[in-house]
C-alpha cells in the first residue's frame, strides 16, 4: 500500500541534474530508503507471530524456543493491535510532516525511531519486546505518510510524465524488500535465533537511515520545508493537551499496577476499542462538517461504503501473518518436492505475487477499458471482497484435511495467498485512487491517512475477536469470516448503482 502523495509545482525538482532509470536522482535514495524499511519491518512481521507462542502449546513441536510462550489468541491479539497501530500512526505522521517537522526531517526521525525499536527487539525481555514494538509503530507510521510525499516532490506537478513511472518503481521497492527480508530474517530468526533476527531487521533500518540521510541532498528542497507549521499558541495549547493526557494515563496505569490489578489486556483492550473508534469518529467528523458542499456530503456517503468494505478485506487478509502463519507452522509439511524450508518463507508469497501480477492487472484494465469494458470501481470492490472470501472459503479444506494429525501439502497455503493478492490489486490500487477523487478539497491531504484507518479498523476487529477468546484457528470462524467478506462484496455489488449516484462524476 502506498502513502499519500502531495503535488507539487517546484521547478527544480532534482538538483543535482542526476536521474536514476530516466527519473531524478532522489527516486533512488527514496527507493533504497523505502526497500531497507520494508526489509526491517516485514522481516521482523514474519518472525513476530512464532517469537510471540514460542516455548508454549501452540507452537508447532520442534520448534525453537526462548519466545514470550503466550496462547494462540493472545498472540493474534498482539500481532493484530501492532499492525492496526502502524496504519492508525499514519494519520498523526501527516499531520507532523506538514504542520511540525516537513516531510523530510519526519522521515529521517521516523528511520530513527524504527532503528531503536528493533534494536529494543533484539534484547530480550517482555518489556523490552513491547518497548520494540511500540517504538517500531511510531516510526513506520510516520514514515509511512511522508516519504511518498516526497516522490511526488521529485517532479514537476501532477503533468509530469513521469511522475506515475516514478510512483511504480516507487512501489517496486517496497515489494522487494518485503519479498527478501521472510528469506534472510525469517529464516535466521525463527530457525536460528530470534534476537539476532530483530538484530538484522535493525540493521536493515541502519542501511535505510544512512542511505536517506546521506543522498538527501539529490531530494527536491520542498521536502525541508514545513507547508502549515503550527502558530505559537497553536503549538503551546497542543503541547498542554498532550502533557496532561500522558499524565492522566501514566496515574492510571499507575494506580492499576499498584493495586496489582494489571495484566496484558489493560494495554490491548484499550488499544483495540482506540483503533475501532478512532476511524469511526474521523469519519463522522468529517461527514458532519458543514463546510463540505452538498457534492462532498455526496461522495462522502459513498465513501463509508468503500471504507467498510475495505476493513471487511483487510480484516482477513492480514491474517496471513498471523492465522495462516500459526497453521502453516503447525499443520503444514515443511518441504515441497524435496525443498525445506522455514514457515516465515510464505511471507514472500504475496509480494512476490504482488510483482508479477500487478503489470498483467495495469495491463488487463487499459485492455478492457480500450473496449469499454473495463469494470467499475464498485464492482472491483466487491471482486476484491469476493475473492478474500474465497480464499478462507479455500482454507477449510486443509484445516479439515489436518485435523487428524495430517501435515497439508504447502500448495494449498500457495493457493490461498495467490487468491488474496489477486483480491488485493482489486481492491487496494483502486481504494487508493478512488480517495483521491472522493476526498472533500478541504481533507484532501488528510483522507490517505483516512484510508489507512480502514486497516486499523480491520485488525482491530480480529483483535477484539482474540480477546474474547475466539480462536480464529477454527473452521467455523474462519467460513463466518469467509461468509461475511462474500456478503459483503455482494451488497456492494448490489447496490452499485446507488452508490454510483452518490458518487456524482467519479467513475
Amino acid at each position: 500500500m502506498a502513502s499519500k502523495t502531495l503535488d507539487t509545482d517546484a521547478t527544480s525538482a532534482s538538483p543535482s541534474g542526476k536521474t536514476f532509470l530516466g527519473h531524478p536522482r532522489g527516486l533512488a535514495t527514496l527507493f533504497m530508503t523505502e526497500m531497507w524499511e520494508r526489509f526491517s519491518y516485514y522481516g521482523m512481521r514474519a518472525l513476530l507471530i512464532y517469537y510471540l507462542v514460542s516455548g508454549g502449546a501452540d507452537a508447532a513441536v520442534g520448534s525453537q524456543g526462548g519466545g514470550l510462550a503466550m496462547k494462540a489468541t493472545t498472540a493474534t491479539a498482539i500481532y493484530s493491535v501492532y499492525v492496526s497501530m502502524v496504519y492508525l500512526m499514519a494519520y498523526p505522521g501527516g499531520w507532523f510532516g506538514d504542520r511540525v517537522w516537513g516531510a523530510r526531517k519526519t522521515v529521517a526521525i521516523a528511520g530513527f525511531v524504527i532503528m531503536s525499536g528493533h534494536i529494543a527487539l533484539a534484547v530480550p525481555g517482555q518489556a523490552a519486546f513491547f518497548l520494540g514494538l511500540l517504538l517500531v509503530a511510531l516510526g513506520s507510521g510516520l514514515l509511512k505518510a511522508n516519504i511518498s510525499t516526497m516522490v511526488g516532490q521529485l517532479y514537476n506537478g501532477p503533468e509530469d510524465p513521469r511522475r506515475d513511472g516514478g510512483f511504480t518503481v516507487f512501489y517496486m521497492s517496497i515489494n522487494l524488500g518485503a519479498f527478501v527480508a521472510p528469506f534472510v530474517i525469517g529464516t535466521i530468526g525463527k530457525e536460528y535465533n530470534w534476537h539476532l533476527g530483530f538484530g538484522l531487521a535493525a540493521i536493515g533500518m541502519a542501511l535505510g537511515l544512512t542511505q536517506f540521510l546521506l543522498g538527501s541532498r539529490h531530494l527536491n528542497p520542498v521536502s525541508s520545508e514545513v507547508p502549515n507549521p503550527l502558530l505559537p499558541e497553536e503549538r503551546k495549547r497542543l503541547l498542554k493537551k498532550a502533557g496532561l493526557t500522558v499524565l492522566g494515563v501514566a496515574a492510571f496505569y499507575g494506580v492499576v499496577a499498584g493495586l496489582g490489578l494489571y495484566t496484558l489486556n489493560w494495554a490491548l483492550v484499550p488499544l483495540t476499542i482506540a483503533g475501532l473508534l478512532i476511524p469511526i469518529t474521523v469519519l463522522a467528523r468529517i461527514k458532519r462538517d458543514k463546510d463540505l458542499t452538498s457534492d462532498e456530503q455526496s461522495k462522502m456517503s459513498a465513501y463509508i461504503w468503500f471504507f467498510a468494505a475495505a476493513a471487511i478485506f483487510w480484516m482477513i487478509y492480514d491474517q496471513g501473518g498471523s492465522t495462516l502463519s500459526l497453521f502453516a507452522d503447525k499443520k503444514t509439511a515443511d518441504s515441497l518436492f524435496g525443498l525445506g524450508f522455514s514457515a516465515t518463507w510464505y511471507q514472500s508469497l504475496n509480494p512476490l505475487f504482488v510483482m508479477a501480477f500487478a503489470p498483467v492487472f495495469a495491463w488487463l484494465w487499459l485492455w478492457l477499458s480500450r473496449r469499454d469494458k473495463e469494470p467499475n470501481t464498485i464492482v472491483k470492490f466487491s471482486i476484491g471482497l469476493l475473492l478474500v472470501g474465497v480464499s478462507f472459503f479455500v482454507f477449510i479444506i486443509p484445516m479439515t484435511m489436518a485435523d487428524n494429525g495430517t501435515l497439508v501439502s504447502p500448495l494449498w497455503l500457495v493457493s490461498i495467498y495467490l487468491i488474496q493478492t489477486i483480491g488485493e490489486l482489486c481492491l487496494s490500487p483502486v481504494g487508493l485512487s478512488v480517495t483521491t477523487k472522493m476526498a472533500p478539497r478541504k481533507y484532501a491531504s488528510q483522507m490517505m491517512g483516512v484510508w489507512f484507518l480502514a486497516v486499523t479498523a480491520g485488525d482491530c476487529t480480529t483483535s477484539l475477536l482474540s480477546l474474547a477468546g475466539v480462536s480464529l484457528n477454527g473452521t467455523g470462524i474462519i467460513a463466518m469470516q469467509a461468509s461475511l467478506a462474500a456478503l459483503a462484496g455482494f451488497a456492494i455489488f448490489t447496490y452499485r448503482k446507488k452508490v454510483q449516484a452518490l458518487m456524482g462524476d467519479v467513475h
